[in-house]
This record gives structure tokens, C-alpha cells and sequence, in this order.
């Protein structure tokens, strides 16, 4: 059918009030609402930040739960099973392994979660400032950052704790002089790539100062990559507080973390292996939750993925 045939009877209008309009309309979202949306669609990751919370209260309430005490040795019970009594078990010195596993998740999670912390603030300043001023001073900042990456790790816990004295904070020290590293070069790479926006140089235009503008827009617009790895962070300091206390380098005795657990029940694995299976579980199971809920966080922040 040609133009010149059509007639105005051929056409029926559609009516639409206003109202209908507003109504067919969906509502609008921020950025933070729509990530907490498909973050909350997410089961794996809901069930992870469970299972970390309930880590954390039984890290408060489980030795006392027990009746017994992490640091009490009773050798006529030394090397019993699991039982109404020790829910655990006992080590071969017998003390409690419940009292002795909350005790550990306690001081595991602090040094996890202290460690991410000081991460954080070193490799957002870090990373920001080298990221935003650029030039010289940016090729000054993360040379240093390399630097610091290809010094062996293992030197530089043994070597602190030869100069400090062995503890808590010198362990948490030894983890966090190139943890930040990581942060940083994430951060950097966020702030180059977002420093030329057209709002940022909007708020340069207006007199905005370097820090006002890291702190009001540059910052906060990599909150999303910045949380992701955050969460992953916290699960590697763990491990690594593991590591060196297998070792033989974390927290000294009568301390107890899952890590110097795991080395004290290696010697008699073949005997009593519960001794070992208790605090390696829970520390295969803290890893996983914060790895799924890092996997959420990164998919709910992704843009690529936002409908």
C-alpha cells in the first residue's frame, strides 16, 4: 500500500492518561541499591556472610560454652575423642579443642581482619595519590611498590621476628609491609582511569583542591573494586597467619590459632587425626565464605553485568 492510499480510518490512536505513564514507568534505582539487589540474589554469598557472622559470635561465645578453658592442661584426659564432655575432643596435653578452636577463630579472624584493615588505609592513600598526581611522582611510588613485592616474604617475617619480640602485632607487621601492594595497584588503576571524567575536572574548574576531589569523587567512585578486594584479603591473611603459625612464627604459647592447632596435631595425625580435622575445617570453611561472598560483592559492583 503507497503513502497515498493510507486514510486517517486506517490509524487507531492509543490512549494514555498522564497516570498510566507514571505508572508504567519502573522506579529509578541508585548504583548502591541495584548492587545490594543482585548481591542479595546471590544465595552463595547471603550463606557466606551467615557463615562468617556466625563464625564471629562463636569466636565470642564457644570457649566459654565449653566449661573449659584453652589453656588448661589435664594429661589424664590427654588424647580423648570426642565425647559429651569434650565436644572436640583433647589435644595430647588435655586441653579442650572446642574451647581451644573458638579461642583460635578469635585470634584468626583478628589478625585476618586487623591485617585487611591496614591494608586498606595504606593501599587507598597509596594508590590514590600515586594514581592522581601522576608524572614523576607516580613512577617514584610504585617502583617503590615493586620493590617491596619482590623482597621474599618469608625474609621479612623472619627477619622481624629476630629484631621484635614474637607476638600478635609483630606477626600482624610482618603481613601488612607488602600486603597493601595489592590495594594500591587497584586503587591506582581506578583513579587513573576515572581522574579525567568530565565531573572531576567539573570540580577542578570550580577550585576544588586535590584532596577534595580524592575524597569527595575519585574515592568513593572505586568503593566498588576497593570492597571486592577487601573481602579477598581478609581470607589471605588467614591463611598466611596459618601458614607461618604451622611454621612455627605466629602466635606463641599458650595462644592458640588455627594455625598452631594445626602443627601440634600434625605430629600425632595418624593417631588422633580429629585433632587436625577441626581447626583445618575451619579454616578451609572461613576461606570459602569470604572468597564467595568477594565472588557477590564482584559480580553486584560489575557494570557489565547491570540490568
Amino acid at each position: 500500500m503507497s503513502q497515498s492510499q493510507l486514510k486517517q480510518t486506517d490509524f487507531e490512536p492509543i490512549h494514555y492518561e498522564q497516570s498510566d505513564a507514571e505508572r508504567i514507568a519502573g522506579k529509578s534505582t541508585s548504583y548502591w541499591k541495584d548492587a545490594w539487589r543482585r548481591f542479595k540474589q546471590n544465595k552463595l554469598a547471603i550463606a557466606g556472610i551467615v557463615i562468617i557472622a556466625l563464625l564471629g559470635i562463636m569466636s565470642f561465645i564457644g570457649s566459654p560454652l565449653s566449661g573449659h578453658n584453652y589453656f588448661d592442661n589435664d594429661l589424664i584426659n590427654s588424647n580423648q575423642s570426642p565425647s559429651g564432655e569434650h565436644w572436640f575432643g583433647t589435644d595430647n596435653l588435655g586441653r579442650d579443642i572446642f574451647a581451644r578452636t573458638w579461642y583460635g577463630a578469635k585470634i584468626s579472624l583478628f589478625i585476618g581482619l586487623t591485617a585487611a584493615f591496614i591494608d586498606l588505609i595504606i593501599g587507598v592513600i597509596w594508590g590514590a595519590v600515586s594514581g592522581y598526581v601522576g608524572g614523576r611522582v607516580d613512577e617514584y611510588m610504585m617502583r617503590i611498590a615493586d620493590i617491596l613485592s619482590g623482597v621474599p616474604y618469608l625474609l621479612v617475617v623472619i627477619l622481624l621476628m629476630v629484631i621484635m619480640k614474637p607476638g600478635l602485632w609483630t606477626l600482624i607487621i610482618a603481613m601488612t609491609i607488602t600486603g597493601w601492594i595489592n590495594m594500591a595497584r587497584i586503587v591506582r588503576g581506578e583513579v587513573l582511569r576515572l581522574k579525567n571524567e568530565e565531573y572531576v575536572m567539573a570540580a577542578r574548574s570550580l577550585g576544588a583542591n586535590g584532596y577534595r576531589i580524592l575524597s569527595k569523587h575519585l574515592i568513593p567512585n572505586t568503593l566498588g573494586p576497593i570492597l571486592v578486594t577487601l573481602t579477598l584479603t581478609v581470607p589471605n591473611a588467614i591463611f598466611t597467619e596459618a601458614f607461618l603459625s604451622f611454621l612455627g612464627l605466629g602466635v606463641p604459647a599458650p595462644r592458640a590459632s588455627w594455625g598452631t592447632m594445626s602443627a601440634d596435631a600434625l605430629q600425632s595425625f595418624l593417631y588422633y587425626p580429629f585433632q587436625l580435622f577441626f581447626p583445618a575445617f575451619f579454616i578451609c570453611l572461613t576461606m570459602l565464605a569470604f572468597n564467595v561472598v568477594g565472588d557477590g560483592l564482584r559480580d553486584a559492583f560489575d557494570p557489565k553485568d547491570r540490568r
